[in-house]
């Protein structure tokens, strides 16, 4: 199987949707020789910020001489972005070599009568399974949705990170607030610690869950906190402090800018000092040095392309668009705004708009690259609810060109709403610089 033969292979695992529930993957790994098992983990889950906390953590790790695996969920441009060891992506060959091993049990599990499993599932084992022959000592993992009932719930992870709870994915995760809060707590397992910067009700939910598995929780804004201190558009300072840890100002620094990040970073700072109890290589030094070499693409990442500004992010909910709205009022409260939007159609479309639009920002409305993309045609009528300077253009490129021409080098142009969109104008911007 060459790379093309394997995403071929994905694609047709893609009919299969979403089945949320457990039994597929767990006879899957079983016939895979239980792979998860042969090193620590930290599980990672939360509405929005857990991409960005794994990342840190694996720095962290990685900077601590700690070799290090990353498993994360969605790519932006490949899908052996998923699976990274040190850092770096495996290889395309690597990739396809993994999920022909894989191949051969998932057509051993159909010959006994089960049902296949899902893609998520399968892209799931291939990360614990190429962990295991790099022989990672710890592999940060994050949860694909919700965490109950998802493929990546059958570790047991030295510590749990719950990062803020909203209700996206509600569909899938109990149709409420509190049935999404009660399937993140779904990762909690019985004495393993847990990290959380939830709130309100979600809190609560999550306490209880731990107090029922007799897990240590540790909540920001209570036993641990951060501010930020300095910023511009490449850094920002922060300072840390936890009297639990017996720390009142603890400085580092993050090269991934936007508000957001100040909250995640002190999850992750947390997290590294439960995990420095288990291994003495992690330090605080290590653990600075590790959280300023973390990157994370398209969240807040800025670009210049010919003299214009492009700023990248991922939001996709209302939490995120409410995130990404208090960072440019931070970053760029005095400068003219051009969207480049695309949402899917499962998206609480309307809460993303009403907290990210002012009536003066102008709108270019297109298609991501997924099935489940909305018609512009119908976010195009829902942006004109908060601004009259809405068009459409169905090209992904051509709407970055005409985006770019409506900012010219005046205005701040922000691509935003779907990591699909994210992922294929990354790549035009990348080719461009």
């Amino acid at each position: 199987m060459n790379y093309q033969e394997a995403l071929a292979y994905l694609d047709e695992l893609a009919a299969f949707g979403v089945k949320p529930g457990l039994e597929r993957i767990t006879r899957l790994l079983e016939l895979l020789d239980l792979p998860q098992n042969k090193y620590h983990i930290v599980h990672v889950t939360g509405t929005n910020g857990k991409g960005s906390v794994s990342a840190m953590l694996a720095g962290i790790l990685q900077a601590s001489s700690v070799r290090t695996g990353l498993f994360i969920s969605p790519h932006l441009a490949s899908y052996t972005e998923r699976v990274q060891i040190d850092g770096q992506p495996i290889s395309e060959q690597e990739f396809a070599d993994s999920l022909a091993s894989i191949q051969v049990y998932v057509e051993q599990m159909i010959k006994e009568g089960m049902e296949p499993p899902t893609q998520f599932e399968i892209l799931t084992a291939m990360a614990f399974f190429c962990f295991a022959i790099h022989q990672v000592e710890y592999a940060v993992v994050e949860v694909g949705m919700g965490g109950l009932l998802d493929s990546t719930n059958v570790v047991t992870p030295v510590v749990s990170v719950i990062t803020n709870v909203s209700e996206d994915h509600a569909q899938w995760c109990g149709g409420t607030l509190e049935g999404v809060a009660r399937h993140k707590a779904g990762i909690i397992k019985e004495g393993v610690p847990v990290v959380t910067s939830a709130k309100g009700i979600s809190l609560e939910i999550i306490r209880e869950a731990a107090g029922e598995k007799a897990s240590d929780i540790f909540v920001e804004g209570e036993d641990f906190h951060a501010e930020r201190v300095f910023f511009d558009h490449s850094c920002q300072r922060i300072e840390f402090g936890s009297e639990l840890l017996g720390i009142s100002h603890e400085s580092y620094e993050l090269q991934m800018p936007g508000c957001y990040q100040v909250e995640n970073s002190a999850v992750a700072r947390m997290t590294a000092a439960l995990l420095r109890n288990l291994d003495e290589r992690i330090t605080v030094e290590t653990i600075a040095r590790g959280l300023k070499m973390a990157k994370w693409p398209g969240r807040f990442e800025q670009f210049c392309v010919n003299g214009r500004k492009i700023l990248l992010d991922g939001a996709h909910n209302p939490a995120g668009a409410a995130a990404l709205r208090e960072s440019l009022d931070c970053y760029f409260p005095e400068e003219p705004r051009v969207y480049l939007l695309g949402i899917l159609r499962d998206k609480a479309i309307d809460g993303m708009l009403k907290l990210l639009l002012r009536p003066e920002d102008a709108v270019i409305v297109t298609k991501p690259e997924s099935g489940r993309a909305a018609e512009p045609a119908y976010i195009a009528d829902r942006v004109r609810e908060y601004t009259q300077n809405a068009e459409i253009v169905e090209s992904c490129g051509k709407a970055l060109a005409r985006a770019a021409e409506i900012a010219d080098r005046d205005r701040l142009l922000i691509v935003t709403g779907s990591l699909y969109l994210i992922g294929s104008i990354r790549q035009m911007l990348l080719r461009e610089e």
